[in-house]
């Protein structure tokens, strides 16, 4: 063996990501892909390129991947950037005037009461709760632990549940009203909401959207389930007995500007939303970064250490959130390389120029803006397609990350909840490689695949063993 062939390093597993179409397809055949996987729906040539764009008889798409371009739409102002009204139709069922769809007055008056209750307090108490949600995982676990394959997005999707009704509710998701909502959701987002005609078509804002027959029937069901929550928590804040929880502050929090706190058919918007979005993202992130800890057994050792040194005897001190720091570049890695969320869709309130082209605001056509998705193209350091943690930690990955990264938004719409969910997957990953090893499945490589939020194609596999 020769000293070059010693030398040489050892070839690197690059994760797995959705293979965009090749060439051309007719509208039909375009929402046909759409329904299947939005990301691998769009041509190859929307990930390559700094902005490229998308032309159909009934809209106009651009693609931004230039770093500078995102954040000119993402931080510009609302109103001249507002949220996309196809986006509005896929989600209408459930979400109907949720602050995730809503644009303008509606839209400020919202924020203004939702806000206040993701402030850091506010996250230090809830923080026990998020605890008791991890003890609780893990304790399911242990019948599992058996070195059989187990589909571990089921199980990420359950503690996040867990985790939105305590912090929420102050109630567990082994509740019956918490039992029936989770299993809602999971059937709701096995119908694709968002894939339907009106996401694709230039309808106007009275009609009611394409949506199937599951879509409707289970938005309707878990709007129901959540009216139940919202009206006896509203019965315990009249009689003075509602816990301390996020939902309680919601509800009792006055719009400075108005005065007003929400309705109950308000609250009920926004509790399906935080119920959607927090759930959702939170439990897809989690799997993906089980599945390269999994895959990349390295960083799993290294992040079962840290994780017995931090959580030492198991009690829920708020400060281990700051002490977490290989889990949490971990997590973030996860969603660097499969974000949650898999496009911010804008559109164009005025006329405007990107890289030289005219952005005209013109009925019947439509301009959206979603930055690139898993394609580690923009400016992520050293071998941008890898699972590498450690660029959190070098100065090229810091400079590259600060333009590229952006898996909660930013700028004025930027996700309320993002300090919640960084404070809450670190944790959960922390608790669950302090307890167990993860292993892959021989054969089992997930593909991601987005609707609601990034997800694998078939599951994610991988077998789970006890560490002591």
């Amino acid at each position: 063996m020769t000293d070059e062939t010693a030398a040489a390093p050892p070839a690197v597993t690059l994760p797995p990501k959705p293979q965009a179409r090749a060439g051309k397809v007719s509208l039909l055949e375009y929402l046909r892909l759409f329904q299947r996987d939005i990301l691998s729906a769009q041509p190859a040539h929307l990930y390559r390129a700094w902005m490229a764009e998308m032309k159909t008889p009934f809209f106009r798409s651009f693609l931004c991947n230039e770093p500078e371009l995102v954040h000119r739409v993402l931080r510009g102002s609302p109103h001249e950037f507002p949220k996309s009204e196809r986006i509005r139709f896929g989600l209408k069922p459930l979400l109907r005037d949720s602050v995730f769809i809503t644009n303008g007055a509606l839209w400020e008056h919202q924020r203004r009461i939702i806000d206040p209750a993701f402030e850091g307090g506010r996250l230090r108490e809830v923080f026990p709760a998020m605890w008791d949600s991890g003890v609780a995982a893990v304790d399911r676990l242990r019948a599992k632990a058996d070195g059989q394959p187990l589909e571990i997005e089921a199980e990420t999707s359950h503690v996040a549940m867990d985790v939105i009704f305590r912090t929420m509710f102050s109630m567990p998701i082994e509740h019956e009203i918490a039992q029936a909502a989770f299993e809602g959701f999971r059937a709701h987002q096995a119908a694709h909401p968002v894939a339907n005609l009106a996401a694709i078509l230039p309808l106007p804002k009275w009609v009611p959207g394409f949506h199937s027959k599951q879509t409707r029937d289970t938005a309707r069901a878990i709007r129901a389930l959540i009216g139940q929550l919202a009206r006896m928590r509203a019965g315990e804040i009249e009689n003075g007995t509602a816990p301390d929880d996020l939902a309680t502050k919601i509800m009792t929090t006055p719009d400075p500007e108005t005065g007003r706190v929400f309705e109950t058919e308000e609250m009920v918007d926004q509790v399906a939303i935080f119920f959607l979005a927090g759930h959702e993202t939170s439990a897809a992130a989690l799997a993906w970064s089980l599945y390269l800890l999994a895959t990349h057994p390295d960083w799993q050792e290294k992040l079962a250490v840290e994780a017995t040194e931090v959580l030492g005897d198991g009690v829920p001190v708020f400060s281990i959130v700051n002490r977490l720091k290989l889990s949490r570049a971990v997590f973030r890695e996860a969603m660097r390389l499969y974000p949650p969320v898999p496009m911010f869709v804008r559109e164009a309130a005025c006329p405007m120029t990107f890289r030289g082209r005219k952005v005209k605001k013109k009925r019947g056509r439509r301009s959206s803006f979603p930055p690139g998705t898993c394609t580690g193209m923009n400016g992520s350091g050293d071998n941008p397609d890898a699972f590498d943690p450690g660029r959190w930690e070098t100065e090229n990955g810091k400079a590259g990350l600060r333009d590229a990264y952006v898996p909660f938004s930013e700028g004025p719409r930027v996700c309320p909840g993002a300090a919640f969910a960084m404070a809450e997957g670190p944790l959960l990953l922390s608790m669950f490689l302090r307890a167990f090893r993860f292993d892959p499945v021989p054969g089992a490589v997930p593909m991601p695949v987005a609707h609601l939020t990034v997800r694998s194609d078939a599951g994610i596999r991988l077998t789970l063993t006890p560490r002591s």
